[in-house]
């Protein structure tokens, strides 16, 4: 495999695109008025596509709101990412809070819909 990235279908690129570039710091890849690729700047190949949903390529049988996908990011401050994400006006579907399996998680949308899991590990300073 040379690369692997998520699509998200949405009706407004620029809008959801920048969503991700001020909520986790992402850059454009490649800019279009259908399509629009981030990358994280710091990390080569990490990657996350923003598609116009309704353009040629997408099939109309796949264009309807994202269900059943939760899309997750391991950050080094969930805290800091949540204040982010209040600060945009972010949908918040779960502050964040300490999991059983040593994560801090909280749970929002994104403006297309999606449901963004972005967590970070528990720190334990002794």
């Amino acid at each position: 495999m040379q690369r692997a990235f998520t699509n998200i279908l949405t009706d407004e690129v620029a809008v959801t695109a920048a969503f991700y570039q001020e909520l986790l710091g992402l850059t454009a890849k490649f800019s279009s008025d259908w399509f629009m690729n981030l990358e994280d700047p710091d990390q080569s190949g990490l990657e996350l596509g923003i598609l116009l949903k309704d353009h040629e390529i997408v099939p109309k049988t796949v264009r309807h709101r994202p269900l059943g996908i939760i899309l997750t990011f391991v950050v080094d401050d969930c805290d800091a990412v949540y204040n982010r994400a209040r600060r945009l006006g972010a949908d918040i579907i779960e502050a964040p809070r300490d999991m059983p399996y040593g994560q801090r998680r909280m749970l929002l949308s994104d403006p297309a819909g999606t449901t963004v899991d972005v967590s970070s590990l528990i720190r334990t300073d002794t």
